[in-house]
């Protein structure tokens, strides 16, 4: 080997090793997160005292082109127990097609049962969800504000559930956990529950509990509305104004309460141009508000628990660069072309059972922090969850192409326009009219590009190669193979997200020829 060689395998040997620690460390985190909630599991959050009389409540419903949920958002709104006289309702409706007209007819009809209730339509989508809220603030006749996304259904009791948490007058905020109306419905909807109950059951609660700070998800939860005036209000240069405001009103000195034993049902997304539009938005929010914020973070005068949680919060969608990258390392270290040096070639059994310990540690450990939130959220089937780990596992690696694509937006945006919000599709209870050409073809703007899928199928390919090579090695008895079989996850993941969304376009294409030739017909 030539010096040259020497230096070129041992820095590419670095970077991949940096990666794997970088990515094990994500993983750790995941577990002293179940370390914590163990220490924390009873410290459930109790108001500090009752109504002498209810407050004023503005119930904010921000919506656009949602339709087919509507009406049923607003029957459960309308059923919620607390004095008529003591609750306003705001419709902000941005919708550029006929959810306008539909809104205005709800509007008349619970007017005339005695409901306050208007509808604010903006002509334009200036801030998008941040910019609705801002604007309906300023004429909003509550000191508290309850909100509601399209695709969630409050039980009647929200209100008289979260209202006494606000009898401290240092509570800024109140957010119930997310549970999932439609979980059921498919693989993609369960890997999600499982996904979000992580979120919801395991991670808010342990920030809440242990003296960090957690944010606020965008919906089903009940702002104080001094706090967010305090906080600088609802700014849109991000497209997560929930969590740019959230870290704002934290360090302003107010304090956030979370209810994991209450729950407010919503829709999932059901299928994967949904899901990653969603995640898509997510990703690249979450990034914009690090961009932002860490370093006010760092400067500002809070305990270092909640710098260094709110760090592992903001960052951790990087790891889908890291992970993509590692994707480029991996393949000529598995083939061999690019050896152990130096130290690492003390012993030839070293290499491989480190990446093995590493991979196993930052696997192994997410796991565990998904099976016990399982255990939180479903005491009594928590195990049947063992099923849907490789298939997790999977997805959260095939999601790398697209969420990677929403970090690099964020980055090379930065200091340019937040970007467009897209809405996540949502399309009721009904399962039978979900599948209706209509819905399906209907105004939401997902992201219907090509190259993302193009792109996860040349990974899945790629790994699928490699897998057969490993294949072969592990009959042969080679060290690596106990290494590579772990390339299994990349190799089902990539596939699985790239064939879902060829499937969704294909299927938008058939459903446009066929409401075209319904029209020509008609």
């Amino acid at each position: 080997m030539t010096t040259g060689e020497y230096w070129f395998n041992f820095f590419w040997l670095l970077a991949y090793f940096l990666v794997l620690f970088g990515m094990a460390g994500y993983g750790f985190d995941r577990f002293m997160k179940v370390i914590l909630y163990l220490i924390h599991r009873k410290d459930v959050p109790k108001p500090a005292g009752q109504w002498e009389e209810w407050p004023l409540v503005t119930i904010q419903l921000p919506m656009f082109n949602e339709k087919y949920v509507v009406e049923g958002l607003l029957r459960s709104v309308t059923a919620i127990d607390y004095p008529k006289d003591k609750l306003e309702i705001q419709i902000l409706d941005d919708s550029t097609d006929d959810t306008w007209e539909l809104c205005k007819q709800q509007v008349e009809l619970y007017k005339a049962q005695g409901f306050d209730i208007v509808c604010l339509h903006r002509v334009d989508r200036t801030g998008f969800k941040a910019g609705a809220l801002e604007a309906a603030d300023a004429v909003a006749k509550g000191d508290f504000l309850l909100i509601l996304d399209a695709d969630f259904r409050p039980n009647p009791d929200i209100l008289k559930v979260t209202m006494p948490y606000f009898t401290d007058p240092k509570v800024a905020l109140v957010q119930t956990r997310w549970g999932h109306i439609n979980r059921e419905k498919n693989m993609l909807t369960k890997l999600q529950g499982i996904f979000l109950d992580g979120h919801f059951a395991l991670e808010q609660t342990v920030r809440n509990r242990s003296g960090r700070f957690f944010t606020f998800n965008g919906t089903a939860g009940v702002w104080r509305k001094q706090a967010i005036t305090d906080g600088g209000g609802w700014e849109h240069d991000t497209i997560t104004e929930d969590m740019d405001l959230s870290y704002r009103v934290q360090m302003k000195g107010w304090n956030f309460v979370y209810l994991n034993d209450y729950v407010t049902p919503a829709e999932l997304p059901e299928d994967m141009d949904g899901f990653k539009t969603q995640q898509h938005r997510w990703t690249k929010g979450s990034i914009q508000v690090c961009q932002k914020m860490l370093l006010t973070i760092w400067r500002a005068n809070i305990p270092l628990k909640a710098k260094l949680e709110a760090t592992t919060h903001l960052t951790c969608n990087y790891s889908y660069l890291a992970l993509i990258f590692l994707c480029f390392l991996v393949m000529p270290i598995s083939i061999g072309s690019i050896a152990p040096t130096g130290i690492m070639a003390w012993d030839g059994n070293i290499m491989p059972w480190l990446i093995f310990i590493l991979f196993f540690f930052a696997s192994v450990t997410v796991c565990i922090f998904y099976i016990t939130a399982q255990a939180i959220v479903r005491p009594h089937r928590w195990w049947r969850v063992f099923i849907y780990m490789l298939p997790l596992l999977a997805l959260a690696v095939g999601m790398a192409v697209n969420n990677s694509k929403a970090v690099l937006e964020a980055i090379f945006a930065k200091g340019k326009s937040s970007g467009e919000f897209v809405r996540t599709p949502k399309f009721g209870e009904s399962l039978e009219a979900n599948k209706s050409v209509e819905k399906r073809s209907s105004g939401y703007k997902a992201l219907k590009s090509v190259l993302v899928p193009v792109l996860e199928l040349v990974f899945g390919l790629f790994f699928g190669a490699l897998e057969a090579r490993n294949l072969f090695l592990f009959f042969t008895g080679d060290l690596y193979s106990i290494v590579n079989f772990l390339l299994m996850s990349p190799f089902l993941g990539f596939f699985y997200t790239s064939f879902c969304s060829f499937a969704r376009l294909i299927d938008g294409v058939r459903q446009r020829r066929r409401a075209a030739q319904a029209v020509a017909q008609g």
